[in-house]
């Protein structure tokens, strides 16, 4: 299911977006105004933002830079009858599309489908596999591998240990920096939080390592990040491949 979040100040476009998008099968949350929305773009992580631009605390410009700053989810502005240079402001700010009001359900319907095909991750997503567990990053999935009991079964992860994992592996063999995973996992606002990551990373060796007191993979680098490590057994391939 789709997650959209829709941030605007107008109780009766939030009703009106909730029920109709609902009625698609779209989860639906909302926010009305800048800071709550931003909260919940690291909070909820959904798939697209509908935002509109008059928001009573800040310009919707900074919301879209808010979530540029770390994250690449689509967003589809709604700005007002002839407010040009909003609409050029909120593109240049990174903003994939705009919609203006009073606006016709069809049409934004339309925009974001439009902007979900966009986004949804391509076919031959990398599939990384090690001598104990495959992690294959287009069907966010994590499998066991060996010759023991329970070979071939799936590895259940939380959203967020995914989401830690997911950023390591995409760069395997590479330090990642505590604040870029606080920042990529949590978002901004979570960027001093290294005891986040100590926890969840714990969570991730006792799942995935066979002597998570001795990880072969998850490895620490001390006082600068982790590391996914590359070892030689790993191989990385396309799908298909």
């Amino acid at each position: 299911m789709t997650r959209v979040l829709v941030i605007d100040d107008e109780p009766s476009i939030l009703r009106a977006l909730r029920i109709n998008l609902t009625a698609r099968n779209y989860e639906v949350t909302t926010a009305s105004d800048g800071a709550s929305g931003l909260a919940a773009v690291a909070r909820d992580r959904p798939d697209v933002l509908i935002l509109d631009m008059g928001l009573p605390d800040m310009d919707g410009t900074e919301v879209i830079h808010g979530v540029r700053g770390w994250s690449s989810t689509p967003i589809i502005v709604l700005s007002v009858w002839g407010a040009e240079n909003q609409k050029v402001a909120a593109l240049d700010a990174g903003a994939d599309d705009y919609v203006t009001k009073p606006f016709g359900m069809d049409e934004l319907l339309a925009r974001l489908r439009a902007a979900v095909r966009r986004a949804t991750p391509a076919p031959d997503e990398p599939v990384v596999t090690t001598p104990d567990f495959t992690v294959d990053l287009a069907a966010k999935r994590v499998t066991r591998r060996g010759n023991g009991a329970g070979e071939g079964a799936d590895i259940r992860l939380t959203p967020t240990e995914w989401q830690l994992l997911e950023v390591l592996v995409r760069n395997a063999g590479r330090l990642v920096t505590q604040r870029q995973l606080l920042r990529e996992v949590w978002g901004p606002q979570y960027e001093s939080e290294s005891n986040y990551l100590r926890v969840y990373i714990a969570q991730l060796r006792r799942k995935l390592e066979p002597e998570p007191p001795r990880p072969r993979y998850l490895l620490t680098e001390p006082g600068m990040g982790y590391r996914f490590a590359g070892l030689p057994g790993n191989r990385m391939a396309r799908c298909g491949q």
